[in-house]
């Protein structure tokens, strides 16, 4: 029994962390978009219906600062700066599609009750 109380605190403390670097309502909608590929700002703007570019801005920040994303700024006028996932941003990805699956699954077990 104790063991088992042990590998739930544990499970626990590393899913908190997890949830953390990726929680909130933009993160994960933002490493979506950069699964498919580099995106500029203004991209990524577009497709995340209702962020401002203020929330933008910090959330790219942070996750940056995590080593999620890489920023590359290149040296011309205008400025163009593109961001993409790292090797441990891509390493997100089946947990993303697990909950794509997960999704698929809640929102057809709501249909059932409905």
């Amino acid at each position: 029994m104790k063991a088992e109380a042990e590998n739930h605190n544990r499970l626990t403390c590393e899913v908190e962390f997890t949830l953390k670097v990726i929680g909130g309502r933009w993160k994960v909608l933002i490493i979506r978009e950069l699964i498919e590929g580099v995106k500029r700002f203004g991209e990524l703007q577009r497709s995340l219906n209702g962020i401002t570019q203020k929330m933008l801005s910090q959330q790219l920040r942070e996750l940056e600062e995590d080593g999620i994303i890489h920023r590359e700024v290149y040296p011309q006028i205008p400025p163009k700066v593109e961001y993409s996932l790292t090797l441990l941003g891509e390493s997100l990805k089946p947990i993303l599609y697990a909950m794509h699956e997960w999704g698929i699954k809640y929102s057809s077990q709501i249909k059932k009750r409905n």
